[in-house]
């Protein structure tokens, strides 16, 4: 249960937050006293001083000895933005297919930062609240968890899950859902529902990896749209393309690679738009618990009247990654997602279903989200102070509001697959940009993972991967 305490310094420091990026309080103006917060707001000191250290912790303010706190100059508000992607129409992936082999052969080293992992650190999840929840499962369900659940997933689940949808305006019920071994088994069984190979997939560009493998490997062509880094997919663009695809798959909240996130307004127009013209829709939105701002993002489910729309989620970059505990809410292709889940999977594993169905239903998981939200908000200023602060001047990164993830676009010179070689040598890692397209486009972008645990090591670590991004410039 959070205080009313901590609610306060979180108010005042989000207005303080807001004012400076509204630019009320500019670079390098003296903010109100401390004395002067406490009159003000009618707080008590150590309320107006928590306040100002949590903007000190997210690099919005510094203190200056003797003479209080001022508006830092924020590499939010210096750095430029990655551009508007501008895929072309040809595609190979013998060279990403190779490059993710590479990067991902030594995820299991200990040793290496691993700034190429788009997760949470264990560190950052509830680790021993998990283990507890599975005991009380194992003990309180009929058979310990051993048995099958039914096709389409744990009712517990299925009900909770519905719930929690209401948060983004959602009208699902329990059975309009179906549940997965995480989220790329949802989407592979919504591609295989509304796709058969041969068949064109629109998706933005760049676009999480994972995403063009399965594709690929559903015998699907990948139609690579132009994608804003701050509002996503360009609907203008994919309007054109509409007569070549099947199928238009999006992650609209806090999309990985870029963080990008689609104003209510473009994702409604996408929902009609794919409605108008009888296209199925897949959305990936395993993301949209992530969120920066005071309430989470809307779907593009939430404006799905004609249920076009198969919402595909998981708890895997929120909670446990290794229970494989996703779902769909698959619209009109419900019949033919049961089916195909007979058909591979026959059921969800049991026991990891009942422990998240406990924890959203105890509220232990929204609990668990805000500090989550919290921890990466913060993290994802301090990259990008330390990125302002390292790298050279040319340098653009994203600015998400929620995710786990940063792009960064460097010098048109930079080759971001051989500067991953060297890196390693340095016990870092990361994701070369390369790896997000089918086309040979972003060798100069690379994506960071902002998931670890901040400390000073891990700030050393990005001043070490700035000082070869220099090197390779």
């Amino acid at each position: 249960m959070i205080s009313s305490k901590s609610l306060l310094y979180q108010k005042i420091a989000g207005n303080i937050e807001q004012q400076i990026r509204e630019e009320v309080w500019k670079v390098g103006d003296k903010l109100p006293s401390i004395r002067a917060i406490c009159r003000e707001q009618g707080v008590s000191m150590s309320t107006a001083m928590q306040a100002y250290l949590e903007l000190e912790r997210k690099a919005l303010i510094e203190s200056r000895p003797q003479s209080g706190f001022y508006v830092s100059r924020s590499p939010l508000m210096r750095l430029g933005v990655p551009a508007t992607s501008r895929p072309k129409k040809t595609a190979s992936d013998e060279q990403v297919t190779e490059l993710i082999d590479r990067v991902y052969s030594h995820l299991g080293k200990k040793d290496l930062t691993q700034f190429s992992l788009g997760a949470p650190a264990k560190e950052l999840l509830p680790i021993p609240k998990l283990n507890k929840a599975m005991l009380q499962a194992m003990r309180e369900m009929p058979d310990s968890g051993t048995g099958y659940e039914e096709i389409q997933g744990n009712l517990r689940l299925r009900q909770q899950i519905a719930r929690w949808s209401f948060a983004w305006g959602s009208q699902l019920g329990a059975g309009d859902l179906i549940t997965t071994a995480g989220t790329m088994n949802a989407l592979s069984f919504s591609l295989m529902a509304v796709t058969k190979p041969g068949d064109t997939i629109a998706v933005e560009s760049p676009v999480y990896f994972g995403i063009l493998q399965l594709s690929r490997s559903l015998g699907l062509k990948v139609l690579e749209i132009p994608t804003h880094p701050i509002t996503g997919i360009e609907l203008d663009a994919l309007k054109k393309e509409l007569p070549k695809i099947s199928c238009c798959l999006v992650v609209a909240n806090f999309n990985n690679p870029l963080g990008s996130l689609m104003p209510d307004e473009n994702k409604k127009a996408l929902v009609e738009l794919m409605e108008k013209n009888n296209i199925p829709l897949i959305e990936d939105d395993l993301y949209g618990d992530v969120y920066f701002g005071d309430h989470r993002p809307a779907s593009c489910k939430t404006y799905d009247k004609a249920g076009l729309v198969l919402w595909c989620g998981s708890v895997s970059k929120t909670l446990a990654p290794g229970y494989r505990v996703g779902w769909v809410a698959p619209g009109r292709f419900k019949e033919k997602l049961l089916r195909l889940k007979m058909l591979h999977a026959i059921s969800s594993t049991s026991i990891t279903q009942e422990v998240v169905a406990r924890f959203l239903e105890s509220g232990r998981y929204e609990h668990h989200l805000r500090k989550l939200r919290q921890t990466l908000h913060t993290n994802s200023l301090q990259y990008i102070r330390a990125i302002g602060d390292y790298f050279p001047d040319n340098t653009k990164v994203s600015k998400p509001d929620g995710g786990f993830v940063l792009w960064v676009e460097m010098d048109k010179k930079i080759d971001s697959a051989a500067m991953f070689d060297q890196l390693l040598k340095q016990s870092i890692s990361i994701a070369p940009g390369r790896m997000f397209s089918l086309q040979n486009q972003f060798n100069h972008c690379m994506r960071l993972s902002y998931g670890m645990l901040w400390n000073e090591a891990l700030d050393r670590k990005l001043k070490l991967l700035g000082r070869t991004v220099r090197e390779f410039s």
